[in-house]
């Protein structure tokens, strides 16, 4: 055996010995702040599906996703409620917490209603508690509405609220998300008629759940919440953040 073939096999040895005995990653959490858009259903209202609830299958056992987003809230309510502080609370060195909050704070008919300057404060204090525990804060504009014009093209319903989000991450240097943008291209490509699939949408007799049939424009079905977290996570990966590591690796045959 030629020498320098030697040193090659006993380095490769090695190497192999190191990752087999490497310790395993430290164990994070992936906090979600959110709406129902993103939360997890009660059975009584299935097929209508949070995207959170897909995402929660993305990564390896390192990882554990915390998905706190409740139906109704917004930036305000979620904070009244006392659902940020254990949030903030438990937040340790390396989490994540995932922050899409717009759909109920923008709507003044609403309860939950939360005027912009109030939206940007509360963003801004979920970004700097979050940094405070040494964890990452990812912004994340409103997903959008499926909502087209006369001509078939999507129609935008969040503009303010979505630009508020993105100002912030310009101003705090925060990843961030657009889930109003891209949802609206996906729709987009999907068409008036076929972007019905991502929805809750049903005709009457259709589930048990919804005798009456439902027409619901905001509320995803189990598909559209997996396209919809399929987004966040080629996302993650763009962003080049540390978490794209942790996403689970196709097992080799």
């Amino acid at each position: 055996m030629s020498q320098p073939f030697f040193l090659k096999s006993v380095c490769l040895f090695t190497l192999s010995v190191l990752l087999a005995f490497a310790p395993p990653a430290n164990k994070i959490t992936v906090y979600l702040i959110g709406d129902s858009t993103m939360s997890i259903k009660q059975v009584k209202y299935y097929p209508e599906t949070g995207w959170g609830m897909p995402f929660t299958h993305f990564f390896d056992e390192s990882v554990t996703v915390d998905n706190r987003a409740q139906n109704g809230r917004s930036t305000r309510t979620f904070i009244e409620e006392n659902r940020w502080q254990p949030v903030a609370d438990g937040l340790k060195e390396g989490d994540y917490v995932f922050i899409q909050f717009g759909h109920n704070d923008e709507v003044k008919t609403k309860k939950s209603y939360t005027a912009e300057n109030e939206f940007r404060s509360n963003l801004i204090r979920f970004i700097t508690e979050t940094r405070t525990k040494k964890a990452t804060p990812i912004l994340i504009t409103p997903v959008a509405r499926r909502q087209f014009d006369a001509a078939g093209k999507i129609v935008d319903t969040h503009a303010v609220y979505s630009g508020i989000v993105r100002a912030v991450a310009t101003e705090y240097k925060t990843p961030m998300i657009d889930l109003d943008k891209q949802g609206q291209d996906l729709y987009q490509r999907a068409g008036v008629e076929n972007s019905r699939l991502f929805f809750n949408q049903l005709a009457p007799g259709e589930h048990p759940n919804y005798p009456e049939g439902k027409e619901d424009n905001t509320h995803f079905n189990e598909l559209g919440a997996r396209k919809i977290a399929e987004l966040v996570l080629a996302n993650i990966k763009s962003l080049k953040l540390d978490l794209a590591d942790r996403i689970v690796k196709p097992e080799t045959k």
